[in-house]
């Protein structure tokens, strides 16, 4: 079980535009070319309010005459400091604060898959700096935003992340997957 961070950047960092947007993603198709090798093996899926609110907007409730099903079959937390519209049938877990506390609920959760940590980079820098984060699976797209969402809010210089690999995606797309090494973070 690995708790992971896969996620789409532009080339300059940010994993959503101004206002959230996800245009500059979409103009490349729908789907990271890994997503459905990747959801196999996950168990648990944690994402921050933000991510949230976006999926409900653009996916489950993109037309209200006919809502879409929750994407996930696995248990989702969402971190948030405020009320959130819920989806019926949905196994979704509204928690609040810091990571830590509800890590060991996901992890049972997960029945020993992975915890796929959707976004944002906030949340994915407090699974960091608590010694949670396992690898992160970074597909980044071949454009510049100069502004929007960051894809990660702390340092980590060392330890150095570490390569795993490297894959190149003929949508123009290429994919850095990264293991944490553990010990402090600076």
């Amino acid at each position: 079980m690995k708790t992971i961070y896969f996620t789409a950047t532009s080339l300059d960092g940010y994993i959503a535009g101004p206002n959230h947007s996800l245009d500059w993603l979409f103009q490349f198709g729908s789907e990271d070319p890994s997503y459905y090798e990747f959801i196999k093996d996950v168990g648990a899926v944690v994402m921050g309010s933000s991510t949230y609110e976006w999926i409900l907007k653009h996916d489950t409730f993109a037309d209200p005459k006919k809502p879409k099903p929750w994407p996930y079959r696995q248990p989702a937390w969402i971190f948030t400091s405020r009320s959130r519209k819920t989806i019926a049938g949905a196994d979704i877990r509204f928690v609040n604060g810091d990571v830590r506390p509800v890590f060991e609920q996901m992890r049972e959760a997960a029945k020993g898959k992975n915890i796929w940590v959707v976004g944002g980079g906030h949340l994915a820098a407090q699974f960091h700096e608590h010694g949670l984060l396992d690898e992160m699976i970074i597909t980044f797209a071949p454009v510049f935003l100069a502004g929007g969402a960051p894809l990660f809010t702390a340092s980590i210089i060392k330890p150095p992340l570490r390569v795993i690999s490297v894959k190149p995606y003929p949508e123009g797309f290429v994919q850095m997957r990264l293991q944490v090494q553990k010990g402090a973070a600076v």
